[in-house]
């Protein structure tokens, strides 16, 4: 009767460290599944931040490029700011209220200066066409190219006129 108790009690323990074994193995499964999940989660927030970062970087080369294409545009305006020839366009009369002053680049021009004094005939001059947004206003000798909208000039050509 002793040895059917142990035999008993043996199968009885076995049988539990079975179970219990088999609970851990699978706790572990899940645990293991739970942790390659948690990985790639980690590697795909690595991999959004990456692109997250290159998205900043093109968009900082794209900023370079534009003040590049900025600074090339107005050094093509520095090269023809000094009038090689001069031309003959009548007596200058200053608007109302102001006086003949020498204009300078980042300076805004008047919106007095817009009514009579725009040179429409640019190519009568030697003048290129100016860009989109822009028109060559008169001032004494000088012409400036300035913005359409708030008159920030561009670019003066001094001495054009006699």
């Amino acid at each position: 009767m002793k040895k059917l108790i142990i035999a008993s009690l043996a199968a009885l323990v076995a049988a539990g460290s079975m179970a219990t074994a088999s609970a851990a193995d699978a706790q572990s499964r899940y645990d293991r599944n739970d942790r390659q999940e948690q990985r790639q989660d980690r590697r795909d927030d690595r991999q959004d931040r990456r692109e997250w970062r290159e998205d900043r970087r093109e968009w900082r080369q794209e900023q370079r490029e534009d003040r590049r294409d900025y600074r090339q545009q107005a050094r093509a305006y520095e090269r023809w700011q000094r009038a090689e020839r001069r031309y003959n366009a009548g007596r200058y009369y200053a608007p109302r209220g102001y006086q003949y002053r020498q204009w300078s680049y980042g300076q805004r021009i008047p919106s007095a200066y817009v009514n009579g004094y725009v040179i429409r005939d640019y190519n009568r001059y030697g003048l290129r066409q100016p860009p989109q947004g822009y028109h060559y206003v008169r001032s004494g000798n000088d012409v400036v190219l300035a913005a359409v909208a708030g008159g920030l000039i561009t670019a003066v050509i001094a001495g054009l006129f006699n």
